[in-house]
């Protein structure tokens, strides 16, 4: 075995061959949907989280005493509202390029 990297020509999968040219295609698309799916969920958790009775039994809230009036505020939880749903936007709309670009 030696330490010099073998030609391009003697490797099993080269990155020219078919199979190493769909694996390089398809890593992309299931990197993209996962991150499609990870951010759909956490915008569906920052949307409906913030108007749930748990929401007020947390570690935050109990921290600082000034933090339980604006923890409690409804434009605060509005605001949280407001991210979860720029997250969901910008799932759906992943999903969309992720689809649009498959031929």
């Amino acid at each position: 075995m030696s330490l010099t990297p073998e030609p391009a020509s003697t490797r099993s999968s080269t990155p020219d061959s078919p199979t190493g040219a769909r694996r390089s295609a398809r890593t992309p698309r299931l990197l993209r949907l996962c991150f499609a799916i990870f951010t759909f969920e956490i915008g569906l958790f920052l949307t409906v989280f913030p108007w749930v009775e748990l929401w007020s039994a947390n570690y935050f809230s109990g921290w600082l005493p000034a933090l339980a009036n604006v923890w409690e505020d409804p434009f605060f939880k509005g605001a949280i509202t407001g991210l979860g749903l720029v997250n969901i936007y910008v799932a759906c709309a992943e999903v969309v390029r992720l689809f649009r670009r498959s031929d």
